[in-house]
């Protein structure tokens, strides 16, 4: 378990910080933006748990866990050896988001446009976090490009935004509260 006994360490004072191997990098490092980004994915989703309860809110709780899991993926520099066996996003993780978005899709209705962001209050956090994940998404891939990152955690990302836009549905009365898109409708 993670223990902090001071929260400010001015480490981090003139741009740099600590990953979890000990090494330091700049705060505009791609994998420290990446984990940033990821971390506002997180806070985002506890915005959208506010307004749930019940199967959706377990469901938050667990992607929650899972993203602190992935910040500290990020955090650990992929490496031959290691000191300690890494924190890392796995398999497993991906396809119980990909099972939820099955069970999820069997149950909305059919689209016929693109969805707005709105409905209920927490569908329309759930829209805004899955805009933040595809950020985080694309800050990953950034990172992926300069240093080595974990295959699982980038397609638990990319699985996560699509997750977040079925539950959105599902708590929109299983899409029939979506605020759809009319293409040209204000000409």
């Amino acid at each position: 378990m993670v223990k902090l006994s001071k929260i400010y360490t001015r480490g981090g004072d003139k741009g740099q910080t600590s990953l979890v191997d000990g090494s330091r990098r700049s705060k505009a490092d791609p994998l420290v933006v990446a984990y940033g980004a990821a971390d506002e994915t997180n806070a985002a989703i506890g915005l959208a748990r506010q307004h749930t309860t019940g199967a959706e809110d377990e469901m938050l709780a667990r992607i929650q866990n899972d993203l602190f899991d992935l910040g500290s993926d990020l955090a650990t520099p992929i490496a031959d050896e290691y000191k300690w066996e890494p924190l890392r996003i796995t398999d497993e993780q991906v396809e119980r988001l990909e099972a939820e978005i099955d069970e999820m899709n069997g149950e909305l209705d059919e689209l016929k446009s693109f969805v707005l962001p709105g409905g209920s209050a927490a569908s329309a956090f759930l829209h805004q976090a899955r805009t933040v994940s595809r950020r985080a998404e694309r800050e990953m891939w950034l990172a992926a490009e300069a240093t080595d990152v974990n295959d699982a955690a980038l397609r638990y990302m990319n699985r996560l935004s699509d997750h977040l836009f079925q539950l959105s549905r599902r708590l929109n009365r299983n899409g029939a509260d979506d605020v759809l898109w009319v293409p040209g409708g204000n000409r």
